[in-house]
């Protein structure tokens, strides 16, 4: 996890770095890696301000908290943060989000049994965004829904190094 920590109108100190390292480790265990965290903590007279922006699994999830103690302000920021990650998570969950990959080997006496099964997050994206993830992957394929027509698409990688798509009718 990569946390860029900046202070405006206060003098940064190690101990409240510390702290908001620690805070964020917690919502680490929601996010997969890469996960990019910006942290702004900022006076102003009375107040306190935290804002977080967070960036990981394809979302950016911001919270803001002002408090008198700076680390009030961290500690509700980071709850907020929490609510809105297990949010999205469980939207991604209701949707239809996920595809089983099988395969399958026939035995003689049984006939074909599911051998290895694997789940796969299917993200809405345009067929550039879909060829750019193909890329950056080490997978063969990409399920994902195509933007433009809200279908399921499969986007693969052909011997011949082009690319081919698979479209419902």
């Amino acid at each position: 996890m990569q946390i860029n920590i900046t202070f405006r109108k206060m003098d940064p100190e190690e101990r409240i770095k510390a702290y908001v390292e620690e805070k964020l480790t917690k919502v680490k265990k929601y996010l997969n890696e890469p996960i990019e965290a910006h942290v702004v903590l900022s006076a102003e007279k009375f107040r306190k301000r935290a804002e977080v922006n967070i960036t990981a699994d394809g979302l950016v999830i911001n919270g803001t908290e002002n408090r008198e103690d700076i680390y009030a302000a961290i500690d509700l920021v980071v709850d907020k943060l929490e609510r809105q990650i297990k949010r999205q998570k469980e939207k991604a969950k209701g949707r239809l989000s996920a595809f089983k990959m099988h395969v399958l080997f026939p035995t003689p006496e049984e006939g074909p049994r599911v051998i290895r099964s694997k789940s796969y997050s299917i993200k809405p994206m345009s067929l550039e965004e879909a060829i750019e993830e193909l890329n950056t992957l080490k997978n063969d394929f990409v399920i994902f829904t195509n933007a433009e027509t809200d279908e399921v698409n499969v986007l693969y990688r052909r011997k011949d190094g082009n690319y081919g798509l698979i479209e419902p009718e």
